[in-house]
């Protein structure tokens, strides 16, 4: 059975066994293997527990400087036991409430934990994101709106931030939210919204990639960006200077197909700088929620309730692993530079079929000297 990219019919009729979530559980907490690497092993190998098997052969032969040491099997139950004894779950993109949405992207997490109401995640959502040191007049638009676009039936998610997220799960409270964390889902970042987060666990949703007990460091914040916007029908920005995470979100939501809105503020407020530049770059201009509400009533041609996203979640091309030639990995380097390029260039540089490239670059990837990037890009790893 395959997993990963699959159609709806067979997502619904894949739910996992305990033994198979700890199996993806491991896959998934193993060094090296991203969301994008994860679906190819499974597709190649037809499931975790095989894929497993075969992960220090690939990194061997992929120029590993060590071999690649699957997440033990005891701390996966130790996680899977923890999250359960909290009342939280675990959901596979093998999973039949696993979200739609969030499927319908290239680089879904394969696993996340959540508390709370996870049928949340299937209602039509909208995210809002913004300045942590945001203004006064910022966080009470920003409560405002999202109480606004609460009670005409979306689900306002957010990151759990200070500022404009912390203004946004407020106002929201009433009517549904959620809260996407950069750290483990036991984890209450930062520690003066624990009340919130309490608020949020009873009467919404909280969701993590990250593991179990794992604090939130730089790199946790652009992914927890990416399921963000990633659960989202559009992202709306409140206040964010030119090099804030928010348009990070913005560009994640951009490449993923979602929408953009943006509230303008005063020209000389730097934390009116970013959601000018949207404005300026496309961007939907926000004064209230009904200039939301238009936008998505025009761009799904039905009642706000009703998901408008594609009937499939995101397929990439057939992959099966070949036997490269003798020369492929080093053609393949001699391309890459530590700025992302994308796969279909590279294809096209290296004069090598697809299913070589795709190959090599697993073997690449598992053995740490290459990254993936939004977009379908690569680039060799920094050391």
């Amino acid at each position: 059975m395959q997993f990963g990219f699959m159609d709806n019919k067979a997502k619904t009729q894949s739910n996992l066994s305990e033994d198979e979530k700890i199996d993806w559980l491991r896959l998934a907490r193993t060094d090296n293997v991203g969301p994008v690497t994860f679906y190819r092993l499974i597709e190649a190998y037809g499931s975790a527990k095989r894929a497993l098997e075969v992960l220090p052969e690939l990194s061997k032969r992929g120029g590993g400087k060590k071999t690649l040491i699957p997440a033990s099997e005891r701390q996966a139950e130790q996680e899977y036991k923890a999250l359960t004894k909290i009342k939280g779950r675990l959901i596979t993109a093998a999973c039949e409430d696993y979200p739609l949405a969030l499927a319908a992207t290239s680089d879904a997490p394969p696993v996340i934990s959540v508390l709370g109401n996870p049928a949340l995640m299937a209602r039509s959502c909208i995210a809002m994101v913004g300045a942590r040191n945001a203004s006064l007049n910022g966080r009470k638009f920003a409560e405002k709106l999202a109480r606004e676009l609460g009670a005409a039936g979306q689900i306002v998610v957010s990151g759990l931030a200070r500022g404009i997220d912390t203004a946004a799960h407020h106002g929201a409270l009433q009517t549904g939210t959620i809260a996407v964390v950069a750290g483990g889902i036991d984890i209450i970042y930062p520690e003066e919204n624990a009340g919130l987060y309490d608020r949020i666990k009873e009467n919404g949703l909280i969701v993590a990639e990250s593991p179990l007990g794992q604090k939130p460091f730089a790199q946790s914040f652009p992914r927890r960006n990416r399921i963000v916007s990633g659960l989202s029908k559009g992202v709306i920005v409140v206040e964010a200077t030119m090099r804030s995470g928010s348009l990070i979100t913005a560009r994640l939501a951009g490449e993923q197909g979602r929408d953009v809105y943006a509230v303008p503020g005063h020209p000389l407020d730097p934390r009116a700088q970013g959601p000018n530049h949207l404005i300026r770059e496309g961007a939907t201009l926000v004064r209230y929620a009904k200039d939301v509400l238009e936008v998505m009533c025009n761009f799904s041609g039905s009642t706000l309730r009703e998901p408008d996203f594609p009937a499939e979640p995101f397929i990439p091309e057939a992959f099966s692993p070949v036997e490269p030639p003798d020369n492929a990995q080093e053609k393949i380097i001699a391309c890459l530079s530590f700025a992302p390029v994308p796969v279909d260039e590279l294809i096209r540089t290296c004069q090598l079929t697809i299913p070589v490239v795709q190959t090599v670059l697993l073997d690449l990837e598992l053995a740490g000297r290459v990254q993936r990037h939004a977009g379908n890009r690569i680039s060799l790893k920094e050391e």
